[in-house]
């Protein structure tokens, strides 16, 4: 069940149900990415961004022209090389939020999903305020023993943080069988909105 911090969008009428929020209480966002490749100023990344869409949240990320200076390939090189991205990255967000807070608030109307942003340059990614929705779930013993297994093993400090954890994991891994199975749910969808024919008139 998603948690109370997610609450219906004025004027809809609607609400998250026992099951949280369902695919018919949202607008279809599979244009969202073009969308917002139409709204985007030019210049902001090197190409088309990355645009990453779920119940909650619509997550935008470019990538940002590299940068013109050279650094030296030994420690001090790479920090200096690192110190410079953090702060092209910084520089990017600053110039833009006045224009990504517009943006923002024209997709949120009309995809009714906060949208967050980030920037990668090179192999440096950030995001700026991304959600973290609370899941809450119930599990049995053997799975509760998988979690704390990960938490006394230090990889996760908490049962939450160890789901996490193992559900990025799924999702590194399984890439394929997920897109897979998002082709085959929008087919259903589209089949849904068709309907059957009325053979009565």
């Amino acid at each position: 069940m998603v948690g109370r911090a997610h609450r219906g969008w004025p004027g809809s009428g609607r609400g998250p149900g026992r099951g949280g929020w369902q695919q018919a209480d949202l607008p279809r966002a599979e244009d969202a990415a073009a969308w917002l490749r139409g709204r985007l100023p030019d210049g902001w990344y090197t190409g088309a961004p990355e645009v990453r869409v779920d119940r909650e949240e619509i997550l935008v990320i470019g990538q940002l022209p590299e940068l013109a200076e050279e650094f030296a390939d030994d420690d001090a090189g790479r920090a200096e090389r690192s110190a410079a991205v953090a702060g092209r990255i910084s520089r990017f967000r600053e110039e833009t939020r006045e224009q990504r807070i517009d943006i923002a608030r024209q997709a949120e109307h009309r995809y009714r999903r906060k949208v967050a942003w980030g920037a990668r340059l090179g192999d440096t990614e950030e995001l700026f305020t991304t959600l973290s929705v609370p899941v809450m779930t119930r599990l049995r013993q053997p799975e509760r023993i998988v979690l704390d297994t990960l938490v006394d093993a230090g990889v996760a400090r908490s049962r939450s943080d160890a789901l996490a954890w193992a559900v990025r994991l799924v999702g590194e891994h399984a890439d394929d069988w997920l897109a897979d199975l998002r082709a085959a749910m929008a087919k259903v969808d589209e089949l849904r909105a068709q309907g059957p024919t009325d053979t009565s008139k």
